[in-house]
């Protein structure tokens, strides 16, 4: 995540959206609520979401939102909605949540209409939980409002009070040996709120793992594993992909690069967000076959 502020917005705005965090922040359920997340090898648990915000070259408007949801344990792809947007919020650090959430909620909401059989049990997405300035990231937002279990997976490091990427940090990465191996990420207060995961034995940076909504941390940073055939869990990777695929279909922007080719997890994010009319989204929501996993090329 970027550690700039990108964009102004009113003083008056930031109170309202703090205000808002900390209401949120009250239903945020940090424990295990299901059976299947005390289970071991996680019996019962059958549908995994994943979620990812792909934004648009040189276009600080449009973006493409995208849910997926993948069989468990076997990581196969059986539904997906990608839908781009009009961003109408300027990305601020801290405040992801009122930039992506909205659109991702949405999402959610169009496959309990459309196929409620297929509504996973927990979601994956990428950003923060806990882990987070006020202790309320997009994992913790997406969680509440959608009143599903929620797990924020990060590929960076989020600075906040007692935690940063130093000296320190970096020797207990180089700890970390097999996929797997953790360990907890102590706030100034004293507080764990994440856990820093090497997720495939052959991954060179971990991921950044905290608690959304609605389960622990332990049975979370299990999960992220157990979701990993490479370094980003599965069901965030192919939210990614399929949301860059969908732009490049849809807008016809092929300078975007496919999955594989050198491309970053995430695209840059746009410098500003002008908001815009109430546009139409464009949305494509599909069931799918059980396919074999994606042939990109290992993310390290």
């Amino acid at each position: 995540m970027a550690e700039e502020v990108v964009g102004r917005l009113p003083e008056e705005t930031l109170l309202l959206w703090k205000r808002e965090q900390a209401l949120l922040k009250a239903h945020v359920v940090d424990w295990d609520t299901e059976t299947w997340q005390r289970d071991p090898a996680f019996s019962g648990l059958q549908r995994v979401g994943g979620l990812d915000v792909s934004f648009v070259k040189s276009d600080g408007v449009r973006a493409c939102a995208s849910l997926v949801v993948l069989s468990y344990p076997d990581l196969e792809v059986v539904y997906e909605d990608c839908c781009i947007v009009s961003l109408t919020a300027p990305y601020l650090s801290g405040f992801l949540a009122f930039r992506e959430v909205p659109f991702l909620v949405d999402a959610v909401r169009r496959l309990q209409e459309k196929k409620p059989s297929l509504m996973p049990q927990v979601l994956l997405v990428d950003g923060n939980g806990l882990l987070h300035h006020r202790g309320f990231g997009v994992a913790c937002h997406l969680g509440v409002l959608t009143d599903l279990p929620c797990i924020g997976v990060a590929k960076n490091l989020l600075h906040v009070v007692g935690l940063e990427n130093n000296i320190l940090h970096k020797e207990k990465i180089n700890l970390l040996q097999a996929g797997g191996d953790s360990f907890p990420l102590t706030g100034g207060s004293g507080a764990v709120l994440g856990m820093a995961l090497k997720s495939h034995d052959h991954s060179t940076k971990p991921l950044y793992v905290s608690v959304g909504h609605k389960i622990s941390l332990k049975a979370a940073v299990r999960l992220t594993h157990s979701c990993c055939r490479f370094r980003i869990p599965e069901p965030v990777r192919q939210a990614d992909i399929r949301s860059r695929d969908y732009i490049r279909r849809t807008l016809r922007h092929p300078e975007l690069p496919a999955p594989g080719q050198g491309r970053s997890w995430k695209a840059q994010r746009p410098k500003a967000c002008p908001k815009i009319g109430s546009e139409e989204p464009m949305c494509e929501g599909r069931l799918l076959e059980a396919q074999a996993p994606d042939p990109g090329a290992q993310e390290q």
